[in-house]
């Protein structure tokens, strides 16, 4: 089958077109037809510092898709062949970049019938990443509009800041602030849903009290850098919330005096760690792409940028690692 891969870390021109056998589903597996995929940061820091452990295979990256099941293992019970799903796939199996991926069923959901693939595939580890904040690690109650306090949600222009604007804005009582600074993106987290938006390029806690805030009582850090530290105690209410989802280095003190709750959002740990739990990941996108389909959701889709090729998907990471990325680029078909 077709797929792309790389044998050595580096920059997106590791990125090369191969040719590889189709795999075979094991007991909980399904074997999908990948129709389209999408590019996550996670792809290209794990292009950057990840050369495979055997050699001469090829790694090959990929998380989000969205195909249809080609095949199923011998114990699948929620899927059957022809459905068309969504996913986003596990840290410690081979990525979405090829023709046919194996997926256990148990982290997939039904694709939103009224999406296209390409819609589908900018979904799913965005949605599971966001969802999981707001509602397993920070606890918030969903479907109540009950006043429930300010969200603060850092890079609101990104692809989980999206997904987290939509569903804080649309199934909880918080009010909800965006971080954004140009005027796209400013455009962007209003369209997604934001009441408010903090300009990111100042300190947190001075763009905040810009509009109107003298903290927050959550607030989602999707993206930090060095030394934020400081900032986001000075943003954040006493007895707040404060959850991380890329690596943060600093030190949690500034936030003892306020007894701040920390927490670390990994969307990949339930299928690492095989918890009793990895239905939650099907449930879950099986409710967003019911709200998707109610007119709930939309995608965060804003760019393809052709078919799965070497050439395309390097493109893709240049932009992902560009830093301004506003939603989601996918690249669909082989």
């Amino acid at each position: 089958m077709k797929a792309i891969g790389y044998k050595t870390a580096g920059g997106p021109e590791v990125l090369t077109d191969i040719e590889i056998p189709r795999p075979v589903p094991r007991a909980r597996d399904l074997l999908v037809k990948v129709q389209a995929i999408s590019v996550n940061p996670v792809d290209t820091k794990r292009r950057r510092r990840e050369t495979p452990a055997t050699s001469p295979d090829y790694m090959l990256l990929g998380y989000d898709a969205a195909g249809v099941v080609e095949a199923v293992g011998s114990e699948v019970e929620l899927f059957k062949v022809g459905d068309e799903v969504f996913y986003a796939g596990a840290m410690d199996r081979p990525g979405t970049n090829g023709e046919f991926h194996l997926v256990d069923e148990r982290i997939v959901g039904p694709k939103p019938v009224s999406l296209s693939f390409s819609e589908a595939a900018a979904m799913p580890l965005t949605s599971i990443t966001a969802w999981e904040v707001l509602f397993d690690r920070m606890k918030i109650p969903r479907g109540s509009k009950t006043p429930l306090g300010t969200l603060l949600i850092l890079n609101g222009a990104g692809g989980v800041g999206s997904m987290m604007t939509q569903l804080a804005a649309r199934l909880t009582g918080l009010d909800v602030i965006a971080s954004a600074s140009r005027t796209e993106t400013t455009a962007w987290v209003r369209e997604m849903g934001a009441k408010h938006v903090a300009d990111h390029t100042k300190p947190i806690g001075k763009a905040l009290k810009a509009i109107g805030f003298d903290g927050v009582d959550y607030i989602a850090a999707i993206t930090t850098t060095p030394g934020i530290a400081p900032d986001l105690a000075d943003a954040i209410n006493p007895q707040g919330h404060i959850a991380f989802i890329d690596n943060f280095d600093d030190s949690i003190m500034p936030f003892k005096a306020k007894s701040i709750t920390i927490s670390w959002e990994m969307m990949f740990t339930r299928s690492l760690f095989q918890t009793h739990d990895m239905h939650a990941q099907h449930r879950l996108l099986r409710e967003v792409s019911a709200l998707v389909d109610s007119g709930v959701l939309r995608s965060t889709l804003k760019q393809i940028l052709g078919r799965i090729t070497a050439d395309n998907l390097r493109r893709a990471h240049q932009i992902v690692e560009s830093g301004h990325t506003i939603g989601k680029v996918v690249l669909e078909g082989f």
